[in-house]
């Protein structure tokens, strides 16, 4: 099983610079360029979360909402979209008993290249939803 030390270890070999913001919880960032992961080592799982957007309180998101679930269905490889707490967030669930670096390092990547793919159009159907 991966242990807190391998995962860190994953991040150096990641070039990500991380900090632990409490025991088991990484805030991660592999370039200056890309939203910041947060890692929860919490066995038997590891959990990613990257926070997209605050969602919009007007009603009218059915739209973005489909979107979402389009993507999810379509072109997120690793994790999906989901709400949490009135954000927007991509999570991704991995099992320590079998992780490797190249799980974690594709799941990472992926969740990146899906946030930064899909940003501008999500914050315009947001943004669309909310009257601005």
């Amino acid at each position: 099983m991966v242990t807190r030390e391998d995962l860190e270890s994953f991040l150096i070999r990641m070039d990500a610079e991380y900090e632990e913001l409490e025991e088991g919880m990484y805030l991660a960032r592999t370039s200056a360029d890309d939203l910041p992961i947060v890692l929860n080592y919490s066995p038997p799982l590891l959990l990613l979360r990257l926070k997209v957007m605050d969602l919009p309180q007007a009603q009218g998101n059915e739209e973005l909402y489909r979107t979402l679930l389009e993507l999810n269905a379509t072109d997120v490889v690793h994790g999906a979209y989901g709400l949490e707490d009135g954000e927007l967030i991509l999570s991704d669930t991995l099992e320590l008993s079998t992780l490797d670096f190249e799980e974690v390092q594709a799941s990472i990547e992926s969740i990146q290249l899906a946030a930064s793919g899909h940003i501008e159009r999500i914050r315009d159907m947001a943004g669309a939803a909310s009257g601005s």
